[in-house]
């Protein structure tokens, strides 16, 4: 089954209509009458991907990206304004907090509800009836009406019913969000038994490490426009590095005399070629273009790298690391090697420095200047991680 097409996604398009500024009865009118053309807002651009059977695509982007929405318009409850999304098999979804669930009726009542919507035989949704209980843990509640449910117990029913109407396509939106670790652990041994299955599955999360471990490849929007699709450390470290250029404590700074100049910056991987998020291996590089009309004699290049909210983590220079310089003159490039695995997952700038080796004469400065996001490897508390033996 695997590699078969699940979900197909060419084109889309949805656009909401966006309701008139609050006024007079007598300003609506003449509105009304001028027909002013209604203001639109474009929550998908032009989206296209698919999905294989037994594979698992992450959602991510900030608020407002647009990915609620498209899984809104995959689980079909909601239309696209151009494009077509054609599903294959069964589609049962999760999408947002008490979606689908009447909040007079009991637990109990809303499962039996769900299947019926479904599609499924009240019979055969009462065999499945124990085990949406089991999975839920909500035994002591099912009886209840869903009204007086807390936000964790909504997730883990829907989330329940929506796993043992044995799916083709699961839809899931913020799951793992709610929950506690206990549920958070079933739901994703649910999702690896679910892979093996041969079935495919949709889902949006913000916990970065999370939504790694669990996709198969992770599909990036921003504002409504898909901005990458691919591997979950390449998709995730892209946008983390736009999180931070958009949302970054320090504001970038260029400042200096002007005698010498670094003319760009740009990170690289270890063939030498640009690239725009770090390696798995966490092991940076960047190349420095330089340019300096006159000779300076014994200059020193710097660098510093600064954590979300602007503090220096690190910083160092070529006179520090015994990196010799007599002189530069005319123009040329250095490469700098920083080996970042010891750092905490997040976001962080460069800053850039070309100065006197005295420190006296700053030729050129280059502050919060590039921005990259380092995805988590390991978990441990602080900025860095030390090695560390217990016996």
């Amino acid at each position: 089954m695997s590699g078969e097409t699940a979900i197909e996604v060419c084109n889309v398009v949805k656009r909401f209509r966006l309701a008139a500024s609050a006024g007079s009865l007598k300003t609506a009118a003449l509105d009304c009458l001028r027909r002013r053309p209604a203001r639109r807002f474009t929550a998908l651009d032009d989206v296209s991907f698919t999905v294989s059977r037994g594979e698992t695509l992450g959602l991510i982007g900030a608020n407002g990206a647009g990915k609620s929405t498209l899984l809104s318009i995959i689980a079909g409850t909601m239309v696209a304004t151009s494009g077509h999304v054609r599903t294959h098999g069964v589609v049962s979804s999760l999408l947002e907090l008490g979606a689908g669930f009447h909040p007079d009726l009991t637990g109990r009542e809303n499962v039996l509800l769900y299947g019926a919507i479904m599609g499924i035989p009240r019979e055969t949704m009462r065999r499945r009836f124990d085990a949406v209980v089991d999975f839920s843990g909500l035994a002591a509640f099912i009886d209840q009406p869903v009204r007086f449910y807390s936000s964790g117990m909504y997730v883990r029913l829907g989330f329940a019913v929506a796993v043992q109407v044995d799916p083709d396509i699961l839809l899931v939106d913020e799951v793992l969000a709610v929950g506690d670790a206990d549920f958070q652990r079933r739901c994703l041994e649910k999702m690896a038994e679910f892979r093996r299955a041969g079935k495919a599955m949709l889902i949006i999360s913000h916990d970065m490490n999370t939504i790694r471990s669990v996709s198969d490849r992770i599909a990036y929007l921003d504002h409504g426009v898909l901005k990458g699709i691919g591997a979950p450390h390449e998709m995730t470290a892209r946008y983390g590095a736009d999180s931070v250029a958009a949302n970054g404590g320090a504001s970038s700074r260029e400042w200096g005399t002007g005698e010498a100049r670094i003319e760009s910056v740009a990170m690289v991987d270890a063939a030498g070629a640009p690239c725009d998020v770090p390696p798995a291996d966490q092991m940076l590089r960047f190349r420095l273009a330089w340019r300096a009309p006159k000779r300076i004699a014994t200059p020193t290049f710097g660098f510093s790298i600064a954590d979300g909210e602007g503090a220096t983590v690190f910083g160092s220079n070529t006179e520090i690391a015994g990196f010799d310089l007599p002189f530069i003159e005319g123009e040329g490039t250095l490469t700098l090697a920083v080996d970042a695995a010891a750092l905490h997952a997040g976001g962080y700038t460069m800053s850039f420095s070309l100065h006197s080796r005295d420190h006296a004469v700053n030729y050129h400065r280059l502050e919060h200047a590039l921005p990259f996001y380092l995805p988590g490897r390991a978990r441990f508390d602080g900025v860095c991680h030390l090695p560390t033996a217990w016996s």
